[in-house]
């Protein structure tokens, strides 16, 4: 028998392409493409002919679901001496090896390293990928081809799946409760990271223009030292600002520093929020407020979107797999 269609065009051939090529049933590709009993020796050829002209291989989960192997994920991060990531990623491993799944962890945040470096690493070793991945999460997708990419912080990436976070949401619950403590000369501490921290300091510009704040932008790399020394050099010149939102935790707890080593009060001279709401911000003298996020719930929400993409319960790209989450202001001493 020929095959009665041909890979769709720009899709990677799935189970389905296999069986409606071959005339046979899904469960007859199972069998053919693992070797199971059932099936006559000729379609088990025919069928695994055919699935290699279209270019389809099953993913390791769905061997894992025949044979009982199991799944592997990878996890990309990209600096795990920045609280916030650990944090991230104990979510992940808790959710995941919740559903007996492995989980291998690739830090590429040192060096020259880049996260497609972390992709090409962990490719051949995973069955699917979880990570920071801007800006290259589409080359990392295309490292794993059929194999889903869950990534996190990267806005438009063309992968299987993706978690975004609203900026402007957080911006404006920081920007509108600094101007209720009177603020009016307000500086947005940025990363000089690149992106995605540019969508975090133009959330802020917008927010700003729009509610008329007067907003002023500078940045130091992402550490609580780069954070202080750069604070402290605004704290020396000119109209000293009364109101500071910080690209992270880790740089608000070297803004507080800087304030403090310059002799301004926090918050009675200047104002702090910090964003992501890691565990350190309860421990700073004053206690840090935050645009917090439950990582908990960020972990649960990507190992999910993973789940749903390997057994096919979600279609890679849809509107579904793809999830916008948003901070919440937790204030404390800080402002």
């Amino acid at each position: 028998m020929t095959p009665r269609s041909t890979r769709p065009t720009g899709k990677r051939a799935t189970i389905l392409d296999v069986a409606a090529a071959a005339g046979v049933s899904r469960q007859t590709v199972t069998r053919a493409m693992n070797d199971m009993a059932g099936i006559s020796p000729d379609t088990r050829q025919r069928v695994q002919k055919i699935a290699a002209e279209l270019g389809y291989t099953p993913s390791r989960f769905a061997k894992g679901l025949v044979q009982g192997a199991r799944v592997s994920v990878g996890l990309a991060i990209p600096d795990l001496t920045n609280p916030y990531f650990p944090a991230f990623a104990s979510s992940v491993v808790e959710a995941a090896t919740g559903r007996g799944w492995n989980v291998v962890v690739d830090d590429y945040g040192h060096g020259t390293g880049s996260a497609a470096d972390a992709a090409a690493r962990l490719a051949p070793q995973v069955d699917a990928l979880i990570g920071y991945l801007a800006p290259h999460a589409d080359e990392a997708q295309a490292l794993m081809g059929r194999r889903p990419v869950v990534a996190l912080d990267s806005p438009g990436a063309g992968t299987a799946g993706s978690i975004s976070f609203d900026y402007h949401h957080a911006a404006r619950l920081a920007l509108a409760h600094l101007a209720s403590r009177g603020c009016t000369n307000i500086a947005f501490l940025d990363s000089d990271q690149g992106a995605p921290a540019g969508s975090r300091s133009a959330a802020a510009a917008a927010v700003a223009l729009e509610s008329g704040v007067q907003l002023t932008r500078f940045q130091a790399a992402s550490s609580a030292a780069a954070a202080k020394a750069a604070v402290g050099v605004l704290a020396a010149g000119g109209r000293p600002v009364d109101g500071i939102l910080a690209f992270n935790d880790l740089m608000a707890a070297g803004a507080l520093k800087a304030l403090q080593a310059s002799g301004r009060a926090v918050p009675g001279d200047c104002a702090v929020i910090g964003m992501d709401g890691i565990p350190l911000g309860e421990l700073l003298t004053p206690e840090l407020t935050t645009l917090a996020l439950d990582l908990r719930a960020v972990g649960r929400a990507a190992v999910g979107l993973l789940e749903g993409l390997l057994s096919g319960s979600l279609t890679e790209g849809s509107a579904e797999a793809h999830l916008i989450l948003r901070h919440e202001l937790v204030v404390r001493q800080s402002a």
